[in-house]
């Protein structure tokens, strides 16, 4: 099992293994811009990639926290929260995944996630103030053992009319952005989780979410990222007690 904790990827990148309880803890507020993941959480993985499809590898230093053995210095020292991901950056520790990518995006160099256009920066803003209610929606029955909801198939629909809104590309604003930083880590759980566990695929009869799934796994700064799905799916299965 632990062989499979590494995300999967045609290219080596060389990660830092995961810090637990015995860890010691990084020199904090040293002038390192540090980011503070794990790497099986899809709410710190949209700051890894962003990191990545920005090319800040090497301004930004990846410290990987093991959930499953979480250091008490983490939540002591660096971020009282808790929580994965964190930045430490000009002496202060930001959290919250969709408000990190945007941090990342506007105070680093590198290509910019969101587009100057009026139109599209709005939709940006509608769609990343909704990540969170989709997230619920396709989770909550996961955690309740429940059937697929109708919330479920409204929140994918929502999903798939959304990415027919601009032509010029299969993201949702047409060209790659943060908005799809904010849905796909979400998507590949949920793909996997669904498809085992409910016997439900979330691309059929949606071929604009189909679409995207694939564009998005030709996107290296994403696939570097990616853990082995059945790695994915047996965290799964512990979390919410299924045999």
């Amino acid at each position: 099992m632990a062989a499979a904790a590494g995300p999967a990827s045609s290219v080596k990148e060389t990660l830092p293994p995961a810090l637990g309880s015995t860890s010691q803890p990084p020199t904090v507020f040293d002038g390192t811009t540090r980011l503070y993941i794990c790497y099986f959480c899809p709410f710190a993985q949209r700051a890894w990639v962003t990191m990545n499809f920005k090319g800040l590898q090497d301004k930004i230093k990846l410290v990987a926290i093991d959930l499953q053995d979480k250091p008490a210095w983490y939540k002591e020292k660096v971020y009282p929260q808790g929580t994965v991901p964190s930045l430490e950056h000009n002496n202060d520790i930001r959290g919250e995944s969709l408000d990190l990518i945007k941090y990342i995006d506007s105070n680093f160099d590198g290509p910019s996630l969101l587009p100057e256009d009026a139109e599209k920066r709005q939709f940006a803003d509608e769609l990343i103030g909704y990540a969170n209610a989709f997230t619920k929606a396709l989770y909550a029955p996961l955690m309740a053992h429940a059937e697929v909801s109708d919330e479920v198939v409204a929140a994918l629909d929502k999903l798939e009319v959304a990415l027919s809104k601009f032509s010029d590309g299969p993201f949702f604003l047409g060209q790659f952005s943060l908005v799809d930083i904010a849905y796909v880590t979400i998507l590949e759980r949920v793909q996997i989780y669904y498809s085992h566990l409910r016997n439900y695929e979330i691309t059929k009869g949606r071929p604009n979410l189909e679409k995207f799934i694939e564009e998005m796994n030709k996107i290296d700064a994403y696939t570097q990222t990616k853990n082995d799905p059945l790695f994915l799916l047996d965290l799964a299965k512990n979390h919410l007690k299924i045999a």
